[in-house]
């Protein structure tokens, strides 16, 4: 018996395995290190664009030296209506600017430190094989420039950010950006392109609190982020910021991570990717609906689509969308396709405040600061936010859920006591409750995530629409029943 066994494993043994079935590539670039010959012609100038744009496919055979000219600027900007914060940016934008080079070539670097920053930089590049990805031959102090070239050696999409101590500081102000190194035939042609970078931010203010908002380092040591972001901003990606597409067009996102801290779980609502290279990796995944994007990493995915309407990105670790920011649009017209699709254009839940609202929370905020803020401009901001908070239960005709989600239109509790509804918002209210002589039985959670001007503005919207009227409800009145009231077991701080 023994013999017999070892005559099959040794007929075994000798047997050729099965042919593998071999994944297809995305393309055929590759080429042995230093294998791509000299640069060829004169030094080309590389154009560099501002995120969502990207540089246009690169059109020659040879490999060229080619010169990236990069500045540093520290600036304050805007992160969210009424709320600013002081970037460090790579080109004056977060993220930097879009690096677009083919493989083989040669990059002469030339990175500058603006003379009115107040920190030095330097610049990692994910696409360099080196130590440091250039960061030790880039240290830039303020007012100066420095130099160093590499050879692009791999094709694929990569991060680059700043390496300068503290890094996860320099990082976290948004010095991060995206180089694309294409292979030597380039990328397949498709019909959009689009540079998409998440990055988290944290600030000693919480979620929306306005003025300047000072970097949090305790915050970001314990990963505690106050807002995940889309191209370095709430509303960078939607309404009239939204990307745009055609019914039957094929769109490429290139979408990075400069983090510091947080693994982005990338996703656009109603579409389902055909295709995804991986960490930007060179053979794809098909049909994928969610893709892990690493902090300091970068993939490409492609998709058709088929269906008029607007397509939501966010992070699918969802409370950064609905809680922290990380959302953007894809709208995209053409003619209905009702054989794939019919239905509601947009889901308004998914959007939120962000929809066709822009400019109206910065208003109100700076007519407060200024002591001239009107009832007008409360009811709007109110009916901006209610959209996003209150709407799915209370619906956005105030008219409620028979038996369960009160109304609050026409609605005696709510006008009968300011105080009250005030704690109610930032309470929560649980069991049963009488509005207009009906009983409603449900579970209000608390929202004391919610500042104390935006549950004001809320409040001054309910209390002067459907049939209500009343006066203003003040940041200060809500700053009071906050501080007087205990907060429930599970509500936000």
């Amino acid at each position: 018996m023994r013999s017999i066994l070892l005559a099959l494993a040794t007929l075994t043994a000798c047997q050729a395995p099965p042919a593998a079935v071999a994944p297809v590539p995305f393309t055929t670039g590759g080429s042995a290190a230093g294998d791509f010959g000299p640069p060829v012609g004169d030094p080309i100038i590389a154009e560099l664009t501002n995120a969502p744009n990207v540089p246009p496919p690169i059109d020659r055979d040879e490999p060229a030296t080619v010169v990236v000219n990069l500045e540093v600027v520290e600036k304050v900007m805007p992160i969210s209506e009424g709320v600013d914060y002081t970037m460090w940016t790579f080109g004056g934008e977060v993220p930097g600017k879009f690096i677009r080079v083919r493989q083989g070539d040669t990059v002469e670097f030339h990175l500058q430190n603006h003379p009115d920053n107040r920190m030095p930089h330097n610049i990692d590049l994910h696409a360099v094989t080196g130590p440091g990805g250039g960061a030790a031959s880039s240290f830039t102090a303020p007012g100066h420039e420095s130099q160093f070239t590499f050879q692009a050696l791999n094709q694929g999409i990569y991060v680059y950010h700043c390496a300068t101590a503290p890094v996860g500081m320099h990082i976290a102000n948004g010095m991060y950006g995206m180089i694309l190194v294409e292979p030597p035939e380039g990328l397949p042609p498709v019909d959009r392109e689009y540079y998409v970078m998440q990055g988290d931010f944290y600030t000693v203010g919480k979620y929306r609190e306005k003025g300047l908002q000072p970097f949090d380092m305790q915050k970001a040591i314990e990963e505690n982020a106050t807002y995940v972001l889309f191209n370095g901003a709430e509303g960078s990606l939607t309404g009239d910021n939204a990307l745009q597409a055609n019914v039957g067009e094929t769109v490429r996102l290139f979408v990075g991570n400069g983090g510091p801290n947080l693994v982005s779980s990338f996703h656009v609502i109603g579409e389902i990717f055909d295709r995804v290279y991986t960490d930007g990796g060179t053979f794809p995944q098909e049909n994928v609906q969610t893709t892990l994007v690493a902090s300091g990493g970068a993939t490409m995915v492609e998709f058709d689509v088929e269906v008029p309407g607007t397509y939501v990105l966010v992070d699918h670790s969802i409370f950064r969308a609905f809680n922290k920011g990380a959302i953007g649009m894809l709208k995209v017209d053409g003619p209905e396709s009702l054989g794939v699709y019919s239905g509601l254009e947009l889901d308004s839940i998914y959007v939120g405040d962000l929809g066709d609202h822009e400019g109206i929370i910065a208003a109100v905020t700076e007519a407060e600061a200024g002591g001239t803020v009107t009832l007008e401009q409360q009811i709007a901001a109110g009916e901006a936010l209610f959209g996003g908070s209150c709407s799915a239960c209370h619906q956005t005709t105030g008219t409620g859920v028979e038996g369960v989600f009160p109304p609050l239109a026409g609605s005696d509790f709510l006008m009968a006591d300011k105080e009250r509804s005030i704690g109610i918002v930032l309470n929560g209210l649980t069991g049963p409750v009488t509005v207009n002589g009906s009983d409603y039985n449900s579970v209000m959670p608390p929202m004391r995530q919610l500042n104390d001007d935006e549950i004001a503005h809320i409040l001054t919207y309910v209390r002067n629409s459907w049939g209500n009227s009343g006066d203003a409800v003040t940041a200060e009145e809500v700053a009071t029943v906050r501080s007087t009231t205990d907060a429930p077991a599970g509500a936000a701080h």
